[in-house]
């Protein structure tokens, strides 16, 4: 049987990328008088290469409190009569 060898490249997920250059990306588009929150809200929340990990996070919150909703309003129909 042939040998796989280990992959070349170490491989991450989209919106963990460890190699990006976060210092040439924000010196373009740092303004002086943008406050801390609209700087985390551009960078971290919409963000294209942190997309990806925010999109399982808001899926994952909207199936939880979906589940809440259903058994609030439907709980009665899953108790034997």
């Amino acid at each position: 049987m042939a040998r796989r060898s280990a992959p070349s490249v170490y491989i991450s997920p989209a919106y963990f990328n460890p190699h990006s250059n976060i210092q040439q990306h924000r010196a373009v588009i740092d303004d002086p008088n943008e406050s801390y929150f609209s700087r985390f809200v551009r960078e971290q929340i919409l963000g294209p290469d942190k997309r990806a990990g925010n999109l399982n996070i808001l899926t994952g919150v909207g199936v939880f409190f979906a589940g809440i909703v259903l058994v609030r309003t439907w709980g009665d129909l899953m108790i034997p009569a």
